[in-house]
């Protein structure tokens, strides 16, 4: 009989794990030479179940309305639906343990760096924000519920993180909390080709090339990560410009920054 792993066998083992994809820790610089500890990471698959699990759901509530979706898998729950508060309080533990799994990996980070590096102390505030999740939000004289799909919120005043690919920039933005944006800029760089698109043009050797001076991996497992499968993130600033403004540039500096990318 085929044992099938159950999720819940994972999740509770993975806590303060980092994932695979394009998650990543990176040590980085900015303007005045201060360590950065960037960290993406999310909800190690959590959420991606959670949403299959109640798209099911919301197929067979909707019954003969689904018709009227142009995709299937854009059914929903309308307000007090049978599953629609059960729904939302499972993408909010989804969230929440998100945000656990990145606290304890910052706290697993800054000790093994004590005890490499002289003593040091955390002097700017920690900034978090997540990606790919939803939000009751007021805009336009509404309440509402926002998703944000490889976006973050940049309220008026927000802090919020843009990183780049593999060997490029990031940056930490403050939000101009532009509404026709629905207060939101990007999160990242954005792919240009897709995964498979990038293994079948580039191997182990290219992505050595493109991540020159820097130490991280440069094996095939990471070639759908090389620089090259992404858009330029000095482009995608400028074209967010109306939305952040940048409060630091944080570039990786060459031979002590380590961009590690689990499988």
């Amino acid at each position: 009989m085929h044992n099938k792993k159950k999720p819940y066998q994972t999740w509770i083992r993975q806590l303060g794990t980092l994932g695979g994809g394009n998650h990543f820790i990176e040590l980085c610089l900015d303007e005045q030479d201060d360590v950065w500890i960037l960290l993406h990471s999310g909800s190690r698959g959590i959420g991606n179940v959670i949403g299959e699990y109640f798209i099911a759901l919301a197929k067979k509530d909707m019954g003969q309305h689904l018709l009227s979706v142009p995709d299937k898998d854009l059914a929903y729950f309308s307000e007090g639906a049978k599953h629609y508060d059960d729904y939302l309080a499972a993408v909010g533990w989804a969230q929440d343990y998100a945000l656990a799994n990145r606290r304890e990996m910052m706290y697993l980070i800054c000790e093994a760096l004590r005890k490499r590096l002289p003593k040091f102390g955390i002097s700017k505030e920690a900034v978090n924000c997540h990606h790919n999740y939803v939000s009751r939000e007021r805009h336009f004289g509404a309440d509402v519920w926002i998703t944000r799909k490889g976006a973050i919120r940049a309220g008026d005043g927000e802090l919020g993180i843009i990183p780049g690919s593999m060997g490029a920039k990031s940056y930490i933005v403050r939000g101009k909390g532009n509404p026709e944006a629905f207060c939101s800029c990007s999160h990242g760089a954005g792919r240009r080709m897709s995964r498979n698109q990038a293994k079948n043009h580039f191997d182990a050797e290219d992505v050595a090339r493109q991540t020159l001076g820097i130490e991280c991996r440069k094996d095939s497992g990471v070639v759908d990560e090389i620089p090259a499968a992404y858009k330029d993130i000095d482009t995608v600033m400028a074209n967010q410009s109306d939305l952040v403004e940048v409060v630091h540039t944080l570039r990786i500096p060459p031979k002590i920054t380590s961009r590690n990318h689990l499988s």
